[in-house]
């Protein structure tokens, strides 16, 4: 099967997470890897949410990817989001970009060089919860030892020429803030508005945004190749903040009793993204000290992840790149996080590496371009080739 045409089959598997099963995509690649002769585990959670883990031993490099996506709404799309149709040049549809595009690469890639009589000594992990912080995933797959450190590439969209090696860190957070309710009339003189308390919160986090960090004079040259690139994907000029400042979100919002009450109970989900030469631990302090009348739940905690530029695993992929595309590739920093941040922590070498168009992820017409899933697929098997000694 074609790469276009492989990646269109996993889009129609719908995936959403959430509500998070995974079971019949991972049943549809388990399918495709044992037509190829490749044993692998299906690792399984309650609410349907499966992994895939293949057992090859002596496996020099692991390749990864997730195969939940975020909800989709049907409205405004060009195709239906689960139509996964092939046309105009690309695969449209949901989790084309992020990532069932880079899944489906790296398993034509592997198909090629088993047809070509080729052995590939690489692992696969395919996993059911990146898109919700990995807890029954990547996280669950490491707890249990059935992956192991080594050499790790994750097929997450990336720039064509540009694999990326590190990820800022991430702090998020579910803050409770607590009032002492009164008369509206006698507002702000008498009580204690929750809802304000939040606001207070959020104009510290406007302070905090204000400071550039600086990671040391090792990463300079690599945090402006990277602000170049995003400025390139984005078509903005002066997003270098975005790599060394504090970036934050307060995606959900809601509290108070009514218009005429001073609000007692408020709520904020925030988002906070952590750059080199922050740390994610004193960030949450900080924050703890200053919400004073709130309890501050901690969902996710990671410091800012680099995978150094010089390891093998860099060298072979970005010279992989440069075969395919004939041009040079440079790896640069991610503003995101991923999985990744895991693996890093468990002591693996990644980097990431994949098809999509990026300005798309989550929104409305994801799709990927067949020719950047192609080329995907070619960088992959030459990485794969290289690590097996082909």
């Amino acid at each position: 099967m074609d790469v276009a045409h492989l990646c269109s089959s996993l889009v129609q598997i719908q995936s959403e997470n959430p509500p998070g099963s995974t079971a019949e995509v991972v049943e549809y690649i388990k399918g495709f890897l044992d037509s190829l002769g490749v044993r692998s585990v299906v690792d399984s959670h309650p609410g349907g949410r499966a992994n895939l883990v293949t057992t090859a031993p002596g496996a020099r490099l692991l390749l990864c990817g997730h195969l939940d996506v975020v909800p989709a709404i049907a409205d405004g799309w060009t195709h239906h989001p689960y139509s996964g149709d092939v046309a105009d040049g690309y695969v449209w549809g949901r989790g084309a970009t992020d990532m069932k595009g880079g899944c489906a690469a790296l398993l034509a890639a592997y198909q090629k060089l088993v047809n070509a009589g080729e052995e590939a000594a690489v692992q696969f992990a395919f996993v059911c919860d990146e898109e919700t912080g990995g807890e029954y995933g990547i996280q669950s797959l490491l707890a249990q030892d059935l992956l192991v450190p080594r050499d790790c590439l994750i097929a997450e969209p990336t720039p064509p020429l540009c694999p990326t090696i590190g990820q800022k860190g991430l702090c998020r957070l579910e803050i409770d803030f607590t009032g002492e309710p009164g008369h509206s009339s006698l507002y702000p003189v008498v009580g204690r508005s929750a809802v304000m308390e939040a606001f207070d919160l959020l104009e510290y986090m406007k302070e905090l945004h204000q400071q550039r960090y600086v990671a040391g004079e090792a990463m300079q040259d690599l945090v402006e190749r990277s602000s170049q690139a995003l400025e390139e994907v984005f078509g903005m000029q002066g997003l270098r903040d975005v790599l060394t400042r504090i970036m934050y979100n307060p995606g959900r919002i809601e509290g108070g009793e009514k218009a005429n009450i001073v609000a007692e109970r408020c709520r904020m989900e925030l988002d906070i993204r952590v750059p080199w030469g922050c740390s994610a631990g004193t960030l949450l302090a900080a924050i703890t000290a200053r919400a004073e009348h709130a309890a501050v739940r901690e969902i996710n905690l990671a410091d800012p992840t680099l995978t150094p530029a010089d390891t093998v695993l860099v060298g072979t992929l970005c010279s992989a790149i440069e075969a395919v595309y004939a041009a040079p590739a440079a790896p640069i920093l991610q503003w995101a996080a991923t999985d990744a941040r895991y693996l890093r922590a468990a002591g693996f070498d990644v980097a990431e590496y994949g098809p999509g168009e990026i300005t798309l992820l989550h929104a409305v017409d994801e799709r990927v371009g067949v020719a950047d899933l192609e080329n995907a697929a070619r960088v992959y098997q030459r990485v794969m080739a290289a690590y097996s000694g082909v």
